[in-house]
């Protein structure tokens, strides 16, 4: 009988656990608009000025839309889970993968790679009333300069 308790109990626990994990998700998802004047960007870095992210199946699919320094259009593409792992990015010719790590109830942290070595590293940061969105990120430009971007969004 006691083990039975204890695992209906371990069962209702994992199963709060997963909702958490799912909630949490859920307040990354919607259109995000950039606010370029709470922003801070490295002289020269690409500028995305929309970001969507999009529940796809089991998986989430960011889409991002911006300038580059020549004030070209850019336009890329993730879809994967918030598990830590690589998925490819398409699109985007400074990185051909990315991961993202849920790390608290408002953030993630996020990993970006070319050819396999890693780029730049950040974070996502909601704030508790889910209107604002901030990604840090610092490493390395195509070029290898350095890079270091402070984007402020608001939800649509």
């Amino acid at each position: 009988m006691k083990t039975r308790t204890i695992l209906a109990s371990l069962t209702v626990f994992l199963a709060g656990v997963a909702l958490s994990f799912a909630a949490d998700q859920s307040m990354f998802m919607g259109t995000w608009k950039l606010d370029e004047a709470k922003s801070k960007f490295t002289p020269g870095a690409t500028k995305n000025t929309t970001v969507v992210y999009a529940p796809t199946g089991d998986m989430v699919k960011v889409t991002v839309d911006g300038v580059d320094k020549n004030g070209k259009a850019t336009h890329n593409e993730w879809t994967g889970k918030f598990d830590g792992k690589e998925y490819p990015v398409t699109g985007d010719p400074n990185s051909d993968e990315r991961a993202y790590t849920v790390v608290g109830h408002h953030s993630l942290s996020l990993t970006i790679k070319k050819a396999g070595k890693t780029v730049a590293t950040g974070k996502v940061v909601i704030s508790p009333d889910g209107k604002t969105r901030t990604v840090s990120v610092s490493g390395t430009d195509a070029s290898g300069a350095a890079m270091n971007i402070t984007a402020v969004y608001d939800k649509q």
